[in-house]
């Protein structure tokens, strides 16, 4: 028996296995609107084997993106090029989720493979919104601190896009709380140095992403699972830490989070990251195991050994695979072959299983 490739449940939907595409920022779409990149990118995974793929980062609302050609959902043109998508992967056998996003003091750029980072006003760019009036550093310009009203839009804004992947077909939501984008700015204290209710106290630095949970999980089916993705650590000494991490799930627990996806980094560049095959699957252990929660592990996870053994252990519930995904993205067929499990294969691949 295989532990990676046993199915999991969560809420009423049911994972055929436990090796899933994590989120993966593509920087291909038109206003917001998807395009066929977007048709092969998501369809490649969905004839591999996985069990859940999660959409890239997606804005709530048109300065949420991180660059100008990130993908969108603040309006029904964005959600209707999404449907078939949607509904391919669902003709595999994939379950697919699509990640809520809102970049913060971290967008507004080009997409990275551009002469120059960040977009000018005519390139499409904008104005970038913050807990606090401070850059991220080096191409990054000061953003505007937000209101207390444009804070209370935001969270309405996260409603309404998950409202929107519903209507889309999504079998579930993440929120994205990691990698130094708003959310995570507001819960850590490098970025976040408001002095209202939305700063200071862990309870007011948490309190934006514990409005966002309740207005996602509102406007959501109670059968629809509800995931987020943090990141459990800054790596700095007076920043977010693992022990905030593990309260926050607890706390988002009982507001209606059902899986925690546990990354970590992204609010300074220059944070002493030991990077290393598995190197996140510790905080991914304690959030679990501390919370009583399930969690998905990702980071540098690559072989099909080390997944099974970190979801055999119990240190996850998952594994979430990004750029090994992108250099096969029919890794679990080859895994599940590796670990002795039976993957169902697209009938128009079968001549490739020996």
């Amino acid at each position: 028996m295989s532990y990676l490739f046993s199915p999991l449940t969560v809420r009423g939907i049911t994972m055929q296995n436990r090796a899933w595409v994590s989120p993966m920022c593509q920087y291909s779409a038109h206003e917001g609107v998807a395009t066929n990149w977007h048709d092969v990118h998501i369809g490649s995974f969905a004839t591999g084997g996985a069990g859940l793929i999660v959409m890239e980062a997606t804005g709530v609302v048109p300065e949420g993106r991180i660059s100008t050609q990130c993908l969108g959902i603040w309006n029904e043109k964005q959600r209707d090029r999404l449907i078939p998508i949607v509904e391919f992967a669902h003709s595999m056998g994939t379950k697919i989720g699509i990640q809520l996003a809102h970049a913060g003091r971290k967008g507004s750029c080009l997409p990275p493979w551009s002469e120059r980072p960040m977009a000018t006003l005519q390139e499409g760019g904008w104005e970038c919104l913050a807990p606090s009036a401070i850059s991220f550093g080096g191409k990054y310009p000061t953003p505007r601190a937000l209101t207390i009203s444009e804070i209370d839009k935001l969270i309405i804004s996260f409603g309404n896009a998950a409202k929107r992947a519903i209507s889309a077909g999504f079998d579930l939501v993440e929120i994205h709380g990691a990698h130094g984008y708003l959310i995570h700015q507001f819960l850590s204290p490098i970025s976040n140095i408001r002095t209202d209710e939305f700063g200071g106290s862990f309870e007011n630095r948490t309190r934006f992403l514990r409005e966002i949970t309740k207005s996602v999980r509102a406007n959501i089916p109670d059968s629809m699972p509800l995931f987020l993705r943090i990141s459990a650590s800054d790596w700095l000494e007076g920043g977010w830490s693992i022990e905030e991490s593990i309260l926050l799930a607890k706390e988002l627990k009982d507001l209606g989070v059902d899986l925690v996806d546990v990354s970590s980094g992204g609010t300074s560049s220059g944070a002493p990251v030991p990077v290393g095959p598995g190197y996140q699957v510790p905080f991914s252990d304690r959030i679990k195991n501390e919370a009583k929660i399930l969690t998905a592990a990702v980071g540098l996870i690559t072989d099909a050994l080390q997944a099974e053994e970190i979801v055999a252990s119990g240190k996850a519930d998952a594994v979430m695979m990004a750029r090994e995904m992108l250099r096969n993205p029919r890794w679990p067929l080859a895994a599940a072959k590796l670990l002795g499990a039976e993957v169902a294969w697209p009938l128009q691949l079968l001549r490739g299983q020996n």
